[in-house]
C-alpha cells in the first residue's frame, strides 16, 4: 500500500475520543436491527471482522452468542479485552490484518460494521471482506455489511471542525480526493501537535451489491440507517445490508 494510515491512527489514544459519539447504545441499535432480521434460532456463532474496540462483539456476547473478534490494532483489541473481562464475557479476540486472516472454523453470522471497509488501495484488497464472508459462513449463514453511503457523505460533508477535550483539542479537515473521502486530524496539546489521516475509498451501492453477489452471497434486506429505514441513495447515511449464502 501507499500508506497504511490506519496503523498509526488506530493505535493513538485519541482515536476513541474522536469516535466517542459511536457509543454502546449506538452499537446496540445496530445489533438489534440485525437480530430482528435474522433467524436467531439457528444463529450461535459470530465472526466480527475489524471489531475495533469490541462494541458489537461485546453486545452479541452479552446476548449469549459465541463470538470471535478480529482486528489489527493492539490498542483497540486491548480496550475490547479489558471491557469484555470486566463483564465476564468469553470472547476470542484475534489480532490479524483481514487481508491475511484465516481460521479453522465457520460461523452462522459474519459482521463488517461501522465502515470497517475501503481502507486499502485496491478494489481487490477491499473486496477480501466479501470473499472471507463467503468462505467462513456456514450454509444459510448471514453476512451483515455496514458502510457509509458516499452520496450522503459528499452532500453533507463538514469541511472543518474543532472540538476541545480539556487538555487537548482535535481539529479535523474533511475533503474528497479522487475516489476517497479524506480526513486530516490534528491533535493539539501543551506538548505539541500530532497529525493523523483517514482515507477511505468511496464505493457506491451498485459496486457493493455486485461485489457481494460475485462472492456467492445474496442481499435479502437493505437499510439506510440503524433505525431500519429503507435505503435511499440520496437520503440514507448508511448502506446496511443483510445477506445470505
Amino acid at each position: 500500500m501507499k500508506s497504511e494510515w490506519f496503523i498509526d491512527w488506530f493505535e493513538s489514544k485519541e482515536y476513541l475520543t474522536v469516535y466517542k459519539h459511536r457509543d454502546n447504545a449506538d452499537a446496540a441499535k445496530a445489533v438489534d436491527l440485525i437480530l430482528n432480521n435474522i433467524n436467531i434460532d439457528v444463529t450461535k456463532t459470530v465472526l466480527d471482522l475489524a471489531c475495533g474496540a469490541g462494541r458489537h462483539s461485546i453486545s452479541f456476547a452479552q446476548k449469549g452468542f459465541e463470538v470471535v473478534g478480529v482486528d489489527l490494532s493492539d490498542n483497540l483489541l486491548k480496550c475490547a479485552k479489558i471491557k469484555s473481562d470486566e463483564l465476564n464475557l468469553q470472547i476470542d479476540f484475534i489480532k490479524s490484518d483481514i487481508r491475511y486472516f484465516a481460521i479453522n472454523k465457520k460461523f452462522d453470522l459474519i459482521l463488517n460494521l461501522f465502515t470497517s471497509f475501503g481502507y486499502f488501495d485496491t478494489d481487490e484488497e477491499n473486496g477480501i471482506v466479501f470473499s472471507l464472508a463467503s468462505k467462513y459462513l456456514n450454509e444459510k449463514g448471514v453476512f451483515v455489511f455496514d458502510y457509509f453511503n458516499p452520496h450522503f457523505i459528499v452532500d453533507n460533508l463538514i469541511p472543518h471542525s474543532i472540538d476541545n477535550y480539556g487538555d487537548f483539542t482535535i481539529e479535523q479537515f474533511r475533503f474528497v480526493e479522487g475516489e476517497r473521502i479524506v480526513k486530516k486530524i490534528k491533535i493539539i496539546s501543551e506538548v505539541g501537535e500530532r497529525e493523523y489521516t483517514e482515507s477511505v475509498r468511496m464505493y457506491n451501492f451498485a459496486w457493493v451489491a455486485k461485489s457481494i453477489q460475485k462472492n456467492g452471497l445474496h442481499i435479502i434486506k437493505e437499510f439506510g440507517n440503524y433505525d431500519g429505514e429503507k435505503f435511499s441513495k440520496k437520503n440514507s447515511s448508511r448502506i446496511f445490508l443483510i445477506c445470505t449464502k
